[in-house]
């Protein structure tokens, strides 16, 4: 499947290369947005006409039935392993997003018609392994994530891959956070030279007293873009963080809108950005306050350093604000290593490439000790002393 041949086209055109007679809602909804390039605010840093023109196949997603495991592994798509009791199964989904910005949402919704269910009974915490096996192969499957009202609950995500090529992942959560509750996500990609690029869309109701933490750690080089629109109700919260260390000729990072619709509801949203070699990193993040969200409390900081002349970082965080009674920042600062700091260190005898990255993890580390849990912080760091490494291997001329 050549995806760009969607391009321009009516939901009829759309339903018929696709193989969709109904479903129509969702359809028009893909058309009236189209498919995405670089006109698209969401996508104009991210090279996205590329991975769409190419030919891909693609897998039957047929349910399977999973082996006991102590985490939930996903492979290509389907899921293969799952803790015993826990409730995952397949189902379609009956609550879409129906104002989510991304236009590769409602694709990734018209392709796997039949998600990933899962429920999260209690204080739970659960792993969720993603394992990708097949080149030149569009895989695609949604995640549809419900906790329960008054828990707390964690959710460790990580991805592995074995050796392919040219291949695009398209997947996403509908994460429910129910009322009283707490939900924590922490993601950690590495992705050094992987042969596969990914589009994660996301969306994400945070309910009534509800509250949302999600961290983000994404590690290494190829082309990867998460993009999240969170909508948060009377005094709920969200708490998100995001690290990006790059290297190689990377493209990553992250879009977002946090949308405030109900009073004193609140959020806090910091990105630290390292980027090497020829990367590019991608901050461009809206908070939406509604006319109905009185007493919000709202702030958004980006803070990026550049190891290399190559780097570039964009970073846009922004506030659209549709009422008075309101706290609200934002704001985003560029710069480099700190030469005093560096030549300190070398004066004690330390490398320039070790000085380099013991100022680095400092950097980092505020948002890595966020993760509560020892074991993932500990293979948050492996992950990126082996990315910084491998980047210094491939650059002889970084500085």
């Amino acid at each position: 499947m050549n995806l760009s041949i969607l391009k321009n086209k009516t939901s009829e055109e759309i339903g018929k290369h696709l193989d969709i007679k109904d479903r129509v809602t969702l359809l028009e909804r893909l058309s009236t947005l189209g498919l995405p390039s670089k006109k698209n605010e969401a996508y104009r840093y991210f090279d996205v006409e590329k991975l769409l023109e190419k030919e891909y196949k693609i897998l039957d997603n047929l349910p399977m039935s999973p082996k006991p495991s102590n985490k939930i592994e996903i492979k290509d798509g389907i899921v293969v392993a799952a803790p015993q009791g826990m409730r995952v199964y397949s189902e379609h989904c009956d609550k879409i997003d129906m104002d989510h910005f991304d236009p590769l949402y409602y694709l990734g919704h018209l392709l796997s018609p039949q998600t990933i269910k899962i429920e999260l009974d209690g204080d739970v915490e659960v792993e969720i392994e993603h394992t990708f096996t097949q080149s030149d192969t569009l895989i695609h499957y949604r995640i549809v994530l419900y906790n329960q009202a008054n828990r707390h609950a964690t959710v460790y995500e990580n991805f592995v891959h074995e050796t392919i090529e040219n291949t695009l992942v398209l997947y996403g959560y509908d994460m429910h956070i129910a009322q009283d509750s707490t939900l924590r996500v922490v993601k950690m990609q590495s992705m050094q030279h992987s042969g596969y690029s990914m589009i994660a869309s996301h969306t994400i109701n945070v309910a009534q007293n509800a509250n949302a933490l999600l961290k983000t750690f994404d590690i290494g080089s190829d082309q990867a873009l998460q993009l999240f629109k969170i909508t948060l109700d009377t005094h709920a919260h969200v708490d998100a963080g995001h690290l990006l260390y790059l290297n190689a000729n990377a493209k990553r990072g992250t879009v977002s809108q946090i949308v405030h619709t109900g009073e004193y509801a609140s959020s806090t949203q910091e990105a630290k950005n390292i980027l090497d070699a020829q990367s590019r990193g991608i901050f461009d993040a809206l908070i939406k306050v509604e006319n109905t969200a009185k007493y919000t409390k709202a702030a958004q900081n980006s803070q990026a350093i550049l190891l290399h002349d190559g780097a570039y970082m964009i970073a846009k965080p922004q506030l659209e604000i549709y009422i008075d009674e309101l706290e609200a920042s934002h704001g985003a600062t560029i710069g480099q290593l700190d030469k005093q700091q560096l030549f300190y260190l070398e004066s004690r005898g330390i490398s320039h490439v070790e000085a380099k990255k013991i100022l680095v993890i400092a950097f980092a580390n505020t948002l890595i000790e966020q993760v509560k849990d020892s074991r993932q912080q500990e293979r948050i760091k492996i992950a990126f002393e082996k990315a910084f490494y491998a980047g210094y291997s491939e650059n002889s001329s970084l500085s």
